[in-house]
């Protein structure tokens, strides 16, 4: 059973796994799936065609799938891809690929990523991958 906040708003297409759990004022877009486990804590944002995996724990404030930081980018149909196991800290930011990159941007599983953490458009990381405070992985 997952436990939403009535507080969340999630937008109809959205995908939510079983025992879910998604914080107040968070926002999860259409065309995202949560895998099953996942907790997504109060205030983060989940946008645009992004795919999270199992057992991910995403801490306040994160701002996933938002889109890329790249002046050539013109709405173009791109994606973000997220494994399973991860901790995504406060205030990190990850944005999907672009149409010059590979339109994804694609993280492993069993990483940590700390707080203020920004993986750009078109990175792809792998497994048990730790990146530290306020570290930047540009596109």
């Amino acid at each position: 059973m997952s436990k939403i906040s009535p507080l969340a708003i999630i937008e109809d297409g959205a995908t939510i796994g079983k025992n879910v759990e998604i914080g107040a004022y968070c926002f999860i877009s259409k065309n995202t799936t949560i895998g099953d486990g996942t907790k997504i804590e109060q205030n983060s944002l989940i946008y645009g065609k992004t795919t999270i995996g199992k057992k991910n724990h995403i801490f306040s404030h994160a701002v996933i799938g938002s889109v890329p930081q790249d002046l050539k980018f013109a709405g173009e149909d791109v994606e973000l891809i997220i494994g399973d196991n991860n901790k995504i800290r406060e205030f990190t930011l990850i944005n999907p690929g672009t149409k010059g990159g590979g339109g994804k941007t694609i993280i492993g599983s069993h990483n940590l990523l700390m707080g203020f953490v920004h993986v750009g458009h078109d990175v792809i990381i792998g497994n048990h991958c730790i990146l530290a405070n306020s570290a930047t992985l540009a596109g």
